[in-house]
């Protein structure tokens, strides 16, 4: 995946900016002179991260689908159009030997449904410019689910086949969405387990390596591509395995009707 450069003077969105794939995103973007917006929780903190970042800070909770709205009429608002978002924004469960729904449920409404929620918030704005990128941050845990996070395995794996089936709807309006799943990386997220793999000497993506995969895919990915990302391998589309289709009465490939098919593609 080949990485040109963002147009000077875009306007990216990343949520959940102020953590370690936020923050470096927004280093990298900045000296590309794109103009950064980070959106997350509200403290004094990620204000500071912001303000370091040459960035500017909007509050959000991903989990709230008004808020997402709000954020976007708010960049608009002040930067005149919305040109990339990256919907980043994740938390992790915690490895439990029996199921906690509730923790579950919290993962999935971060990790999944602030998702849908940014896309939707997103969209009109990329309309109104013309066109633009979606990057979903999913991770490998979405191609090969984890037996000690469920709740993450299925908020992954929900968000890269939400990015699969909604990618073919937008091809003609010129909005492409991507997915890209690292593997483990160098961020807040692996504390509980960091020992683990320096002991394994298992080599971990750094958050810089993160970044450069999710400016090649907001410039040059393929709509509804999931890049896993790998120390020693870098960023390369996961190939999906097909389905076997079904077969008419004469044994011949049926044609799926066509009220199914994604709208540019009928």
């Amino acid at each position: 995946m080949t990485s040109p450069t963002p147009a000077p003077g875009s306007v990216a969105l990343i949520t959940g900016g102020t953590g370690g794939f936020g923050r470096a995103l927004a280093t990298k973007l900045r000296a590309l002179d794109v103009t950064v917006v980070l959106a997350d929780l509200d403290s004094e903190r990620n204000r500071q991260v912001a303000k370091d970042l040459d960035s500017h800070f909007v509050v959000l909770d991903v989990t709230d689908r008004a808020a997402n709205q709000a954020v976007v009429t708010q960049v608009e608002a002040e930067h005149g159009r919305l040109d990339a978002a990256f919907l980043n924004a994740g938390i992790a469960g915690k490895s439990r030997e029996t199921l906690d729904v509730d923790e579950f449920l919290r993962v999935v409404d971060i990790d999944l449904f602030g998702v849908v929620y940014g896309t939707e918030a997103a969209l009109p704005a990329l309309r109104r410019a013309g066109g633009g990128s979606i990057v979903v941050t999913a991770s490998l845990a979405g191609l090969s689910p984890m037996a000690t996070d469920p709740g993450y395995s299925v908020a992954k794996g929900g968000a890269v086949a939400f990015v699969r089936s909604m990618a073919p709807r937008l091809v003609g309006e010129d909005i492409v969405v991507t997915a890209i799943c690292p593997g483990f990386a160098d961020t807040a997220i692996i504390d509980p387990i960091r020992e683990e793999f320096e002991k394994a000497g298992f080599p971990v993506l750094t958050a810089e390596e993160v970044a450069d995969a999710m400016i090649a895919a907001w410039t040059s990915g393929e709509p509804g591509a999931a890049y896993i990302i790998q120390p020693g391998v870098g960023a390369v589309p996961y190939k999906f395995k097909g389905v076997p289709s079904a077969k008419t009465r004469s044994g011949e490939t049926a044609v799926v009707p066509e009220a199914l098919r994604p709208p540019g593609m009928r």
